[in-house]
């Protein structure tokens, strides 16, 4: 005999669905009485489709703001002191080499390893705490003071006892293909999880620097990178070819201040290297970035709390 998709639908019904039925509802009458049909009076009690389920409950995480040994806990006493001078900690190295400032391991702060990626010849690293000046700072702050990118211009460092200005200005621009200068935004008052933007630096001696600028922020820090988009040129002649200069910054409200922790990588040829003495050259932009950043923290200090 061939059943039809009705008959067999049916079927299913009553072999299934109704003794089922018939179990969770041991009170109900019995449907099968004279005068009425097999079906009727059937899933009239709304509750037999709802259940309790226990609550969900979601263990947030505990945020407690981490110190400057916790973070670097392999720095040395006369170390710890001088990143919380006025310039901080440097060391220079090359690719043979290795880093002096090392972060706990079990924080997965790397800028290393993503700055080793470009394959570089030569490689500076800092350190620096910004204590505080009044109350204490958060992410949103930092997130502000690296915005204000205009200011950068205005950083200078003393040579030969007077003041020098590496970059003669600096602002943001559209995009890579677009060049035109933009504005900094207003201060924000809230944080995004990431960010792109372009920057092009007039450097006194090596004209326009055009920078891609990108911004990651996680529950402890916010990390800052800067990349050539384009060569690097010195009177015309390419010195770092695109894609060959980074600077990563991460930046971490800690107990004693504003944690700076930068390293910076370029790859230049061994004719270039063995002619030119870039080193005290970037040391004074690292410097000027630092200053930079720590103006535009004392000026977050000044904004009242949200």
């Amino acid at each position: 005999m061939r059943l039809t998709g009705k008959a067999i639908c049916l079927l299913f019904l009553s072999i299934f669905i109704f003794p089922l039925y018939a179990q969770t509802l041991p009170d109900q009458p019995d449907m099968e009485g004279e005068g009425s049909p097999p079906d009727e009076g059937i899933f009239t009690d709304d509750d037999a489709f709802f259940f309790e389920a226990p609550p969900l409950i979601f263990e947030v995480p505990v945020y407690e703001i981490r110190t400057l040994d916790a973070i670097f806990p392999n720095l040395t006493n006369r170390q710890r002191i001088t990143a919380m001078g006025i310039n901080g900690l440097r060391n220079y190295f090359t690719t043979d080499e290795s880093p002096v400032f090392i972060p706990n391991p079990e924080l997965g702060i790397d800028l290393i390893n993503s700055v080793m990626r470009k394959n570089p010849s030569h490689i500076i690293e800092a350190l620096a705490v910004v204590p505080y000046d009044g109350r204490e700072l958060d992410l949103l702050d930092i997130y502000n003071a690296l915005g204000r990118i205009e200011k950068i211009k205005d950083q200078s460092v003393l040579l030969n006892g007077n003041d020098f200005y590496v970059f003669t200005e600096s602002t943001r621009i559209e995009s890579a293909r677009n060049r035109r200068a933009i504005s900094d935004p207003s201060p924000s008052v809230t944080l995004p999880f990431s960010e792109t933007m372009f920057l092009r630096l007039k450097e006194i001696n090596l004209g326009n620097l055009f920078l891609r600028g990108e911004i990651s922020i996680d529950m402890y820090g916010i990390t800052y990178s800067m990349t050539n988009f384009t060569d690097v040129r010195y009177f015309l002649v390419p010195i770092v070819r695109t894609e060959r200069f980074i600077t990563i910054l991460y930046l971490e409200p800690v107990r004693e201040g504003i944690l700076i922790y930068s390293v910076t990588g370029f790859y230049i040829p061994g004719f270039i290297a063995d002619r030119v003495n870039l080193t005290p050259n970037i040391n004074r932009r690292i410097r000027i970035f630092i200053s930079w950043i720590t103006d535009g923290l004392r000026i977050q200090e000044t904004v009242l709390v949200r």
